[in-house]
């Protein structure tokens, strides 16, 4: 099989201190923001300059909140910078793990949250006019048959919960909406999506300074202190004091925060980014421009970029070591889903840390009276960040139901303390990978 070996690059982009990547060459202009210096005052400071920081201080600052956000290194450095840019429906795991510690009721409530998870990222694109490429549609891909048994259940309760749209197709079907001889099966979901996640997270934090909110970069917040008024947040060039704190920093934040570290790991996913195919020949590979993931435990994921692009992820590293070159290793895995693809060089390789939690459903919650905490959405951030930041600031302005109804899940650590929880969760993610393949 003919090879071509990928563009050599930097590893750094020019902008700021983000990891080269497609994201980074497309991104956006956008300014500088300067370290916090002094000791300065807020109702609300935010840490981390994420998806769900940025959505956040942009709900506070809409309602008329005085917001300090605090990020360690560039507004988006993190997974919302480097993700695979999927709005996805629904939640990383299953609704039995909700109906298990939830009513009726109250399940159908939180189903709906992430349904309005996804609806909120629409809203924020067309209301500010987000400039980052948002394309409709998702499909689900059935590696075997089994899985495809898999997709059925999951159709049926999804319609049961009243979510419409859903679609199944068999082998034919799914051969004419994704290019590849790889699939069985699919579910097809008209109100997912797919966009530019750095350009979103870009997007996201010029509308809230607009809103009033101010914005820091290079700021990591060393420690923090609740006071009997609120919060003292310190970083390096000073003091925030601030009625409320929101931890937003997921898998980056992790190690600074044992408390709510124990309960997420981070863990290493890759993506490449070839070069552009040109309109008709990217269209063939997926003509509807959807969103696509299969159905592995550790799953690919890939979509067209707007400029024809294939853009493929997965090779998930739960030991967080990277392989010797991501570009050599997803570029074989694409080519397993798409073998036409073999004269095509990569232009792009990356990787980052996206934050998991055991049952695979989002971790909200507090660390005593005025410190709100959102993290783990195990593949599912692009719609959850925007939610999380939403229902904190509700909670910030006295509204409080939603956020406690999300906090009510329980989260259990990842067993094995710090030295052996990651060897365990690599020895169970062989067993998987084995599955995968059965």
């Amino acid at each position: 099989m003919p090879t071509a070996p990928p563009t050599v690059s930097p590893t750094v982009s020019p902008k700021g201190d983000l990891p080269r990547s497609y994201y980074t060459e497309s991104a956006i202009d956008a300014p500088s923001r300067a370290p916090a210096w002094g000791d300065t005052r807020a109702d609300v400071v935010v840490v981390g300059g994420g998806m769900t920081g940025c959505a956040a201080a942009l709900h506070l600052a809409e309602r008329g909140l005085s917001v300090r956000l605090l990020e360690e290194h560039g507004i988006g450095f993190g997974a919302s910078g480097r993700s695979g840019g999927q709005l996805i429906a629904g939640f990383g795991g299953d609704m039995r793990s909700v109906r298990a510690h939830l009513s009726p009721a109250k399940a159908q409530a939180y189903w709906d949250l992430g349904v309005e998870a996804v609806s909120l990222v629409k809203d924020r694109i067309a209301r500010h006019g987000l400039a980052c490429d948002f394309a409709p549609g998702h499909i689900d891909v059935a590696v075997k048959a089994r899985q495809v048994r898999e997709l059925e259940a999951m159709a049926e309760d999804w319609t049961a919960l009243g979510y419409p749209g859903l679609a199944l197709w068999d082998r034919v079907q799914t051969r004419d909406r994704v290019a590849s001889d790889a699939y069985v099966g699919a579910l097809y979901d008209p109100g997912g999506g797919h966009l530019h996640p750095l350009n979103y997270t870009l997007g996201l934090a010029a509308a809230a300074e607009a809103a009033g909110a101010v914005l820091h970069e290079g700021a990591p917040m060393t420690s923090y202190t609740e006071t009997a008024n609120g919060v003292e947040v310190r970083t390096p060039g000073g003091v925030v004091r601030a009625r409320w704190l929101l931890l937003a920093g997921n898998a980056y934040l992790w190690r600074r925060v044992p408390a709510i570290g124990r309960r997420i790991m981070p863990v290493g996913t890759y993506i490449v980014a070839t070069e552009p195919l040109g309109e008709v020949r990217a269209r063939a590979l997926i003509p509807g421009n959807e969103a696509v993931s299969d159905c592995n435990f550790v799953l690919n994921y890939f979509r067209r970029s707007a400029d024809h692009r294939m853009l493929f992820g997965g090779r998930v590293s739960y030991s967080r070591m990277d392989p010797p070159s991501v570009a050599d290793a997803m570029r074989r895995t694409m080519l397993t889903v798409f073998p036409s693809l073999a004269d095509v060089r990569v232009d792009f390789a990356w990787g980052g840390y996206v934050a998991i939690t055991v049952n695979r459903l989002p971790h909200v919650g507090r660390l005593g009276r005025r410190v709100l905490f959102a993290q783990g959405f195990s593949g599912h951030g692009v719609g959850l960040t925007s939610l999380a930041g939403a229902l904190m600031a509700e909670v910030v302005a006295g509204q409080e139901e939603r956020f406690d109804l999300m906090a009510r899940i329980p989260h259990r650590p990842f067993p094995g303390g710090a030295r052996l929880r990651t060897p365990l969760l690599v020895a169970a993610m062989m067993l998987h990978r084995i599955r995968d393949r059965l």
